[in-house]
């Protein structure tokens, strides 16, 4: 389970296990907490007063401080799961829906014809529909794109990059996508 890190204002940061939130929470670095109590962690007793320390972890928390990197200038890592997710595992010259065995990155303009490996070049596609397209463009192989490849937003990548997301903690996240992302549906 991984507890989702923001900034004080908001804005993703990481996953972060719950071990590394008791830290911020200890540190006295969570500025604010969203979203259900996830873990309590019992400590030692207090030589004074014999009582325990507790330390109780949300789902979200926020953390104090300024980040060092705007978030919106990082860009999502392309990892063939997130591509995958992104894509819904569809494929983008059959339409078949398929598991993620089945898939491929499918680049729209092969390295064959110095096409890159980024997101806009990149979409899902079965083994069938790669192997028939080839070191063909689309047009070449008379195989249109049933959708258009997009860099996914900060928000898209954090629900991306973690299969493991708690309701709220998708909730959260789901309510900063832009409405032309395609994990609404």
């Amino acid at each position: 389970m991984k507890v989702l890190k923001l900034s004080g204002q908001g804005l993703p940061q990481s996953w972060i296990s719950l071990e590394q939130a008791v830290l911020h929470y200890a540190a006295d670095e969570v500025r604010w907490e969203v979203g259900a109590q996830v873990a309590l962690f019992r400590g030692g007793h207090n030589a004074m007063t014999g009582e325990q320390s507790l330390i109780a972890v949300s789902s979200i928390i926020g953390t104090k401080g300024v980040p060092n990197i705007n978030p919106f200038d990082l860009k999502p890592g392309l990892t063939n799961g997130k591509l995958f997710a992104r894509d819904r595992n569809i494929c983008a010259y059959c339409g078949g829906d398929f598991h993620e065995d089945e898939l491929t990155r499918e680049h729209i303009i092969p390295f064959a014809q110095n096409g890159k490996d980024h997101w806009m070049n990149v979409v899902t596609a079965c083994r069938a529909c790669n192997h028939r397209k080839s070191n063909r463009t689309p047009e070449q192989a008379r195989m249109p794109l049933l959708y258009a490849p997009y860099v996914p937003s900060l928000w898209e990548d954090f629900i991306l990059r973690n299969r493991r997301i708690l309701a709220d903690q998708m909730e959260f996240l789901m309510a900063h996508l832009p409405k032309s992302s395609r994990l609404h549906g």
